[in-house]
């Protein structure tokens, strides 16, 4: 008989996140078509704006994921969110770019805090016999959120206003907060004290290999949350919003399914498919310039990052002890923060010299060669290291 998964604190934590992903996914579209429409920044700037809330998580994540470990996992998540969404207020008064470049940095500290600590929480509720499964269903809220505020902040942003956009964020993350504290989690008992701390308490040293394959395919990552809407716009989709809505659906169609697979055993057939999909789909994101296309394109990539998600957040995970789950969430999470950062300031400065299609094109590449180095080396990391 399969342990339960969805009790009570899983779908309390479930709602909270899915709330908290839709108020910062309504600014992530938006931000560079405000820097580029209404303070008319050229394209390489956006990138520095962009980029710097990733550098900012790729400097906290090894903290975040130490303190997780040692400290109450709640009370840090209730605190990473209160910041978070507190922040929000700051966007109301930023108005040039160096003031955003500072307001995106401070925010991208308590997001990280944020996400660390939810995903910990969410993986020590979910059985451990069903966790790539439970990982793919924690998974959705971020994606349905993904669909929904995206396609909703791009018409808004049009017709009310970038202001109108921020109020929206804030009332969702303050409903995030009120539904946190329904949590009721087992008492815990934080362990304070490791000896010796080494660099292995804030980041999985076994696992950076995988971390460095990972940057590639995260690197496609930071390109499509940064450039997609602009690069519609460049091809006269009418409402490139369209994209991400495309694109979440076909990571919600994926997810689940890959989760279960991934549970039986199939974690390597998983990750090839994954990798090789969403090759194909940034080369035909490049390669056709219509709307059939660029939704088509956008649902492909979906698939393919669905079907990546859980299996590899489970290898991180499951190269670790218990003890150190935090720290194996926030290794995974940096390899998506240093990837997406390099996406969104090596994508700008590509584009602004070869165009946003060749800059896709790139990314292909790199898609092709995170799939070699999987085959060749990642894969052999973790037979030879993986802890369950």
């Amino acid at each position: 008989m399969k342990a339960r998964l969805w009790n009570t604190n899983f779908i309390v934590i479930c709602i909270a996140y899915f709330l908290l992903a839709c108020s910062f996914f309504l600014l992530m579209p938006t931000i560079p078509i405000y820097l580029s429409e209404q303070l008319h920044v050229e394209a390489s700037k956006i990138g520095l704006v962009l980029s710097s809330y990733a550098i900012a998580l790729l400097i906290i994540r090894p903290f975040c994921g130490y303190w997780v470990d040692i400290y109450n996992r709640k009370k840090l998540l209730l605190f990473g969110v209160l910041f978070f969404v507190a922040l929000y207020v700051g966007y109301y008064f930023v108005a040039t770019v160096i003031t955003f470049v500072f307001l995106r940095f401070v925010h991208g500290l308590f997001w990280a805090l944020s996400t660390v600590s939810a995903n910990t929480v969410a993986i020590d509720i979910i059985p451990s016999e069903r966790r790539a499964e439970g990982i793919g269903y924690f998974g959705i809220n971020t994606n349905i959120a993904m669909a929904i505020a995206p396609y909703i902040a791009v018409n808004v942003y049009e017709s009310e206003g970038f202001q109108s956009l921020i109020s929206m964020a804030l009332i969702m993350g303050l409903l995030s907060i009120f539904t946190m504290f329904f949590l009721k989690l087992s008492p815990r008992k934080p362990k304070r004290e490791y000896a010796p701390i080494s660099l292995d308490r804030f980041i999985l040293i076994k696992a950076l290999p995988i971390l460095v394959n990972q940057l590639f395919i995260s690197f496609g990552w930071g390109t499509l949350v940064a450039f997609a809407v602009l690069y519609g716009k460049e091809i006269n989709i009418s409402n490139s919003g369209l994209f991400f809505l495309f694109l979440a659906i076909g990571i919600v169609l994926s997810r689940v399914t890959s989760g279960r697979f991934v549970d039986k055993g199939y974690l390597h057939q998983v990750m090839v498919l994954a990798l090789a999909v969403i090759s194909i789909g940034f080369t035909c994101f490049s390669l056709f310039h219509n709307v059939v296309a660029y939704c088509f394109s956008a649902f492909v990539i979906g698939i393919g990052y669905g079907t990546l998600f859980p299996a590899l957040q489970t290898i991180y995970i499951n190269m670790a002890p218990p003890e150190k789950r935090g720290t194996a969430n926030s290794t995974y999470l940096t390899g998506f923060d240093l990837g997406i950062g390099l996406g969104m300031l090596l994508g700008a400065v590509f584009a602004d010299h070869f165009g946003y299609d060749m800059m896709f094109m790139f990314t292909a590449f790199a898609c092709m060669f995170s799939l070699i180095m999987y085959v060749l080396v990642s894969r052999k990391i973790y037979q030879a290291y993986k802890f369950y």
